[in-house]
C-alpha cells in the first residue's frame, strides 16, 4: 500500500508531502484544483517518462518520492534478480535535474526507468475511463478468468514447459537450414580435411624435413667434412687421439708426486674419454651417412606438400594447419551425425509437444469449470450498477496454436439490452457501461487475488447519483482487502471513504499553489455540501451530507 506521499517542485505544487492510510481514500476537488497533478507526480514514480516543463522553478531540481509498505506482494524474488536490497518498507524515489536529466532510486539504490516501471505496475493501478479499452484484450480477459480457476501454478509449469519447446523448435529449425546446403559443404570439407589428413601432420614436422633435407641436399660435403675430423682424431701418428694416448700416460706417472699432479691427471684422463667419444662419433656418422637421392626426392616431396597446404589454407605453421584440421573434422563430424540430430530433436519436440497439450487441456478445462461463475458474478454487479439487462456471452474455442497462456482463443461478447445481438465489447459498450464492466471485473479479481493499490480516477463520470452510490460500495467492500483510491466528483462516492482529502488552488503573492488536506469530520461535511449544492451552502446541502456520511 502507499504510505506516503512527497512532491516537491513539480507543476503547481512547491512542496506537498502527505500521509495515506489503508482502506477507502477520497480525494476531491474542484475542476483544475490540481488532482490531475496529484496524479501526475505519483506516476513519475511509477516509471512514466519525466517532462522537464513540468517543473516548478526551472533552476530546481523536482524530487517526487513515494512510501510502499509491500510485504503482502510477494516481491522478495523482484528484488533479488534486479540486484535490490528488499526492505517492507520501501521507498521510491524520482528526480528531475534541470539538465532535463532523469533519475530513478529503489531504497537509495540506482535504477533504470525500465526497473521503475516494472516495479511500479506491481504497486499500483491507476484507473481511469480511457484505460477500459484494455476489457477488449483477449490476454486480460483470460488473465480473469485464470484469477478465478486458480490457474498460476498450471500456468507457471505451461511457461516453463513453452520455452523449452520454442528452444527445441528453434534449434531444430536451424539444423534443418544447414541441411540444406550440407551436402555441397560435407564434399567440399570432406576433401579438404582428407587433404590434411593424408599428410601426417605432426607438431615440430616441418622442422625436422627442413633439417633432413639439407643434410641430404649436401650428404657429398658432410661426408668430406666427417672425413676430415676423423684423420685429425685417429692418425697414428700425430691424430689427436693417440696424442692424447702419450699425454695421459705422461700424467699418470705425475699422479704419484703430489695431490695437484692427480688433480692434473684426472682432468687429462676426463679428456681423453670425451676426445675419444666423439673420435667414434665421428665414425659411426662416417659409416651412416651415404648418397640417397631417392630419400632426398621422398623429404622434398613432403616439404613441398606442407608448403602446398600453408598456402592454400594461409596457414603460417604446422599449428594452424592442425587446428583447422581439427575444426574440419568437426564440421565434417557435425554433418554426418545430422540427419540422428534432427531425429533426436524432433523426438524432443513430439514430446515436449505432448507435455504442453496436456497442461493446455488443464488450463481450459479449469477456464471453462469458472465461466459460468464469473458470467454470473458479472451479470449480478452490473444489474447493481443499473445495467440489469447486461449479458454476456463468454466461450473458450481450442487453437492449433501454442500462445503465451495456452492454446485457447476467447471469445468474449456483451450485449446490454434486451433483444440486442452481442458483440466485442469495444464496440458495443458505451465509455459509461465500459467503466462499470472494468469496475466489476476488478471488484471479482480483488476477491481472488492480491491486487496492488487501486486508484479509480473519475472513473464515476457521468453515472448517477444512484448508480454513483453503489459504485462507492463496489469500491469500499475492495478496500477491505486492499487499499483503494478514488478521485470523485460524486458526493455519493465521497462518502463511502473511510479518509477524505481536499485538492484546491491558494494564490500566494504571485504565485498559484496546488494544496492538499486531509479533512475532518466537520470539512467532509462542507465539502460533501459543496458538492451537493455548489459553494452556496443550504441547511438542506449540509443535512444531506451528513446523512451521506451516515
Amino acid at each position: 500500500m502507499l504510505s506516503n506521499l512527497s512532491i516537491k517542485n513539480y507543476a503547481l505544487i512547491d512542496h506537498l508531502n502527505v500521509s495515506f492510510a489503508n482502506g477507502f481514500t477520497i480525494i476531491t476537488g474542484e475542476t483544475g484544483a490540481g488532482k490531475s497533478i496529484l496524479l501526475g507526480g505519483l506516476s513519475l514514480v511509477l516509471g512514466k517518462r519525466a517532462d522537464l516543463n513540468s517543473l516548478r522553478d526551472k533552476e530546481q531540481k523536482c524530487i517526487i518520492e513515494a512510501e510502499f509498505e509491500i510485504k503482502k506482494y510477494k516481491l522478495k524474488s523482484f528484488f533479488a534478480a534486479n540486484d535490490l536490497d528488499y526492505e517492507d518498507r520501501t521507498i521510491v524515489r524520482r528526480e528531475i535535474l534541470p539538465s532535463g536529466k532523469s533519475r530513478a532510486f529503489i531504497n537509495d539504490t540506482p535504477i533504470t526507468l525500465a526497473i521503475l516501471s516494472q516495479l511500479g505496475n506491481q504497486l499500483i493501478d491507476v484507473h481511469s475511463q480511457h484505460q477500459t479499452l484494455q476489457l477488449a484484450d483477449n490476454d486480460f480477459q483470460l488473465k480473469v478468468i485464470d484469477a478465478l480457476a486458480d490457474n498460476t501454478a498450471t500456468l507457471e509449469r505451461y511457461f516453463e514447459k513453452l520455452d523449452s519447446y520454442r528452444k527445441t523448435l528453434k534449434e531444430l529449425e536451424q539444423l534443418v537450414d544447414f541441411q540444406k546446403n550440407a551436402d555441397k559443404e560435407y564434399e567440399y570439407n570432406n576433401f579438404l580435411l582428407k587433404e590434411l589428413e593424408e599428410a601426417s601432420l605432426k607438431v615440430g614436422m616441418q622442422q625436422e624435413l627442413e633439417e633432413q633435407h639439407e643434410q641430404l641436399n649436401n650428404v657429398e660435403g658432410i661426408m668430406e667434412q666427417l672425413s676430415r675430423s676423423g684423420q685429425l682424431l685417429s692418425d697414428e701418428q700425430v691424430g689427436v687421439v693417440s696424442l692424447l694416448s702419450e699425454l695421459k700416460q705422461v700424467s699418470n706417472k705425475l699422479s704419484g708426486f703430489g695431490s695437484q699432479y692427480s688433480g692434473l691427471n684426472e682432468r687429462i684422463q676426463s679428456v681423453f674419454l670425451e676426445v675419444d667419444d666423439i673420435a667414434n662419433e665421428v665414425q659411426m656418422f662416417q659409416e651412416g651417412i651415404e648418397v640417397n637421392p631417392q630419400l632426398l626426392e621422398e623429404v622434398s616431396g613432403k616439404l613441398q606438400i606442407l608448403f602446398n597446404l600453408q598456402k592454400k589454407h594461409g596457414a603460417l605453421d604446422i599449428e594452424e594447419l592442425l587446428k583447422m584440421k581439427e575444426e574440419l573434422s568437426e564440421k565434417v563430424g557435425v554433418t554426418e551425425n545430422l540427419e540422428s540430430n534432427i531425429e533426436k530433436l524432433q523426438q524432443e519436440l513430439r514430446l515436449t509437444n505432448g507435455a504442453l497439450s496436456e497442461i493446455a487441456k488443464t488450463l481450459t478445462k479449469r477456464r471453462n469449470s469458472v465461466i459460468a461463475s464469473l458470467k454470473k458474478q458479472l451479470e449480478r454487479s452490473l444489474e447493481t450498477l443499473g445495467m440489469p439487462n447486461a449479458s454476456f456471452q463468454i466461450e473458450l474455442h481450442t487453437s492449433a496454436n501454442f500462445k503465451s497462456n495456452g492454446n485457447d482463443e476467447l471469445s468474449f461478447l456483451f450485449s446490454a439490452n434486451k433483444g440486442s445481438s452481442f458483440g466485442e465489447l469495444k464496440k458495443v459498450a458505451s465509455g459509461g457501461e465500459l467503466s462499470r464492466i472494468m469496475l466489476a471485473i476488478k471488484a471479482i479479481l480483488a476477491k481472488y487475488e492480491h491486487l496492488p493499490t487501486m486508484m479509480f480516477d473519475e472513473i464515476d463520470t457521468g453515472v448517477s447519483g444512484e448508480i454513483s452510490s453503489k459504485m462507492g460500495d463496489i469500491m469500499s467492500a475492495m478496500s477491505k482487502t486492499m487499499q483503494v483510491f478514488s478521485i470523485t466528483h460524486l458526493p455519493q462516492v465521497a462518502a463511502k471513504g473511510g479518509e477524505h482529502f481536499k485538492v484546491f488552488k491558494t494564490d500566494e503573492g504571485e504565485i498559484t499553489q496546488t494544496r492538499m488536506k486531509k479533512l475532518s469530520t466537520e470539512e467532509r461535511v462542507v465539502e460533501l455540501a459543496e458538492m451537493l449544492g455548489g459553494s452556496a451552502i443550504s441547511d438542506s446541502a449540509i443535512a444531506h451530507a451528513r446523512q451521506l456520511l451516515n
